[in-house]
Order: C-alpha cells, then sequence, then structure tokens
C-alpha cells in the first residue's frame, strides 16, 4: 500500500471516529486501552467508584479477546460458530449493555480494533443477536437495532484490511 493510500485511509477512519457522539469517543478509547492494554485505564478513566468499578467490569470482560483472536481466523464455517460467536456474544453484549455504544458503526469501529480485520464476516449477526438480549433494555434494543443497515447486514463481502487508526486518550491539560 503507497503512502498516500494509507494516509487518505487513516483520515477516513479519523473522520468516522469524530463523527461519533463524545460519549462514544470515549468509550472506545477506554475500551482500546483495556483490550489492548494500553497503560493503567483506571488511572486515566476512572473519575468516580463507579467508572472503576466499570472499568474492572470490563478488564474480566475482556479476558476472552486473547482467545477470540486466536479463534479467528479466514474459517467462516459451521465449525467456527463455537468458538468465535460465543465469546464475541458475550463481550457484545457487555459492551452494549453499558449504553455507551449508540449504533452499529461506533461498535464495528471498536471490534475491528479490537479483534482485526477477521471479525468483520461476524459483526453483524453478533450485534444483532446482542442487541435483542434481555440484557438490554427494550428502548435500547430498538435504537441499536436500527442503526443497523441493510448494506451493513446483508453485505456480500468484507475487507481483509487491518484498521490502521487507533484512538488514544489526549490530555488537554498537559498539551
Amino acid at each position: 500500500m503507497s503512502y498516500s493510500s494509507s494516509a487518505h485511509l487513516i483520515l477516513a477512519e479519523m473522520r468516522e471516529f469524530a463523527g461519533f457522539t463524545s460519549s462514544e469517543q470515549r468509550y472506545i478509547r477506554r475500551s482500546l486501552d483495556v483490550g489492548l492494554g494500553r497503560g493503567d485505564a483506571f488511572q486515566v478513566w476512572a473519575r468516580s467508584g463507579g467508572e472503576a468499578a466499570s472499568i474492572r467490569r470490563q478488564y474480566t470482560a475482556y479476558e476472552d479477546l486473547a482467545p477470540l483472536r486466536t479463534a479467528l481466523g479466514p474459517d467462516e464455517g459451521l465449525a467456527a460458530i463455537a468458538p468465535v460467536m460465543i465469546p464475541l456474544l458475550r463481550l457484545t453484549t457487555f459492551d452494549l449493555s453499558q449504553e455507551r455504544i449508540d449504533g452499529f458503526s461506533a461498535y464495528r469501529f471498536l471490534y475491528e480494533r479490537l479483534l482485526g480485520a477477521n471479525v468483520r464476516p461476524w459483526l453483524p449477526g453478533t450485534f444483532c443477536g446482542a442487541a435483542a438480549l434481555p440484557p438490554i433494555r427494550p428502548e435500547r434494543r430498538k435504537l441499536l437495532l436500527q442503526s443497523i443497515s441493510e448494506a451493513a447486514a446483508t453485505a456480500p463481502g468484507w475487507s481483509r484490511r487491518e484498521p490502521l487508526f487507533y484512538p488514544e486518550f489526549v490530555d488537554l491539560e498537559a498539551a
């Protein structure tokens, strides 16, 4: 990939991220810190005892990421359903139940970075399945399910290009 095409793709990913709500942006950055082991998420993100408890629960939920990364591969057949869908559905349900991701686009953006390009074929079904589960309040369920476009739900194929832009915490007071 040439430098100019990489730069163009990074800018497109940055624009997409900028289009998310501030709550979604904050949760995505925090989740990437937790899921990718980028520093001390408690120190950076916990503004209260409740938020520290939420981060602690997120660390526990995200223990599924390492085995899931191993299970994800080019195989999208029936044999991959249990090792991929069960932990992915559990993770997705956790993240959606936090009520900080308001739609499929922000969810897809986060999970592509947590798990890589191989997760893309699994995301529409997992998102819809998790959004319909009892831990998601009915009002949120409707909002979430309406956020996935027909094109995303029925895509004939998925890109294997890895994401390039990984948003991080920016301390505006230190800048």
